[in-house]
């Protein structure tokens, strides 16, 4: 491979200094609890209010959400949810008798407490409000809490009408390290989360990860900053994948985007075109930073090698504009979520055509998906032996266990052996046990 242009600066993992400030922050919340919180709000949020939303004050800021907006964002549910709810219907419970009086089952249990996270900052992020609660209300959790930054009196109005009709059971108005850790321990609503989900900055992102690290609760994904990544061949339009790499761009000045291609014209055109679309934005120095340090555009010997660089870069989003479609399908296996063919474009993901956009980021798309139902459900097993079964398996398990050195284990099944079987002249192959 080689490159058109190549990135100034990397990606990295968080720094030390930020896991150092989340981990004193969450060290005197969890010694101070809300009193923390309050502390924390002021400071960073300049807010001294209550941090539940009342019933009055949502009703007051639906009320601002204009009618046509309204329709979009239920819209943009019913594909959510029901993507979601699909999903759910793809798993099953089952039982299987394995061998007579061996009877094995698969049973799923949706999480109690979600702790949703929606962020703030430039944007109104009313979609992201949708991916995590209505998937969590898709799985079956009774009880939703969605924490998400005010903008200055409030948070923005099309935020809560979306958590409203996602079906948020609490919305708390409160944002960073504090909202994280609230959810997480529960705080002002006395319902520790099972699991913590939704996108964030760096801080939030830690918090999350040293929070699950602690077995305090489990997390959707490690979420960095936003990853998008265009695989064109000779076919693909070159202003397309332009215009596609600029609306993922302004993501933020740290958030890479990258082209692989096996034609040289169409990087070339790319590498062209790109600085004029920057400038036509209404906001260019966002965009216009993350594609001078972190934007790239790979040129590969031919479509083996692209799969090849696609799965080192393991981006949170890709997409193909290239010929024989059902081929990239089968053959790309790291990524976030796929976009396949010039009509999938990544902004349809991340608002409305049903896939969540909560994903992995920093290669983690090698190894885990997305956000998506079944991180809102334990999926646990039982069994039950009968005595007669306690023949086959405790025999089994009694010998297996002495091969590994266990010998507590060896008699927990010798001890049924002989209280089920006790005309069994039964030899045991390790020690003589004790009579009980």
């Amino acid at each position: 491979m080689k490159f058109i242009k190549k990135a100034a600066k990397t990606a990295g993992s968080n720094s030390d200094k930020t896991r150092s400030i989340v981990q004193s922050i969450l060290s005197d919340i969890e010694a101070n609890g809300e009193k923390e919180i309050y502390a924390l709000a002021k400071k960073f949020d300049k807010w001294e209010g209550d941090f539940i939303l009342s019933h009055e004050k949502k009703k007051r800021l639906i009320d601002k959400v204009p009618e046509d907006i309204k329709k979009d964002i239920r819209f943009a549910h019913e594909q959510i949810y029901g993507f979601a709810k699909a999903q759910k219907g793809s798993l099953k419970e089952f039982e299987k008798e394995t061998i007579p009086g061996v009877r094995l089952g698969q049973k799923i249990v949706p999480m109690e407490v979600a702790g949703c996270y929606i962020p703030g900052g430039r944007f109104a992020h009313a979609c992201s409000a949708l991916m995590s609660v209505a998937t969590a209300k898709a799985a079956g959790v009774k009880t939703v809490i969605a924490c998400s930054p005010p903008r200055g009196d409030s948070i923005a109005p099309a935020v809560v009408y979306a958590l409203e009709v996602a079906g948020a059971d609490i919305i708390l108005e409160m944002g960073g390290v504090q909202a994280i850790a609230t959810m997480a321990f529960g705080l002002f609503t006395g319902k520790p989360a099972n699991i913590l989900a939704g996108p964030g900055n760096s801080y939030v992102a830690e918090a999350k990860s040293i929070l699950s690290s602690a077995g305090q609760c489990t997390i959707d994904v490690f979420a960095g900053p936003t990853e998008s990544a265009i695989i064109a061949d000779k076919t693909a339009d070159y202003m397309t994948i332009a215009i596609d790499l600029v609306s993922q761009a302004e993501h933020g000045i740290d958030s890479p985007v990258w082209l692989f291609t096996d034609s040289k014209e169409v990087g070339e055109k790319v590498l062209e075109v790109i600085p004029k679309i920057i400038a036509d934005m209404p906001d260019p120095d966002v965009p216009a930073s993350s594609w001078r340090d972190y934007g790239e555009i790979i040129l590969c010997k031919d479509r083996e090698e692209i799969c090849k660089v696609n799965d080192q870069y393991a981006a949170e989003h890709v997409q193909v504009m290239a010929r024989d479609i059902e081929w990239w399908k089968e053959n790309l296996t790291s990524y976030g979520s796929l976009f396949l063919g010039e009509g999938s474009t990544v902004p349809h993901g991340d608002k409305c055509s049903g896939t969540n956009h909560i994903l992995p980021t920093k290669k983690a798309g090698y190894y885990s998906g997305g956000l998506n139902v079944f991180k809102f459900l334990k999926i646990y097993t039982y069994q039950e032996i009968s005595k007669e079964a306690n023949m086959v398996i405790s025999g089994a398990a009694s010998r297996l266990s002495r091969v590994e050195g266990m010998e507590g284990h060896a008699r927990a099944c010798d001890f049924r052996l002989r209280k089920y079987f006790p005309n069994q002249a039964w030899k045991f192959n390790v020690y003589e046990q004790t009579e009980y």
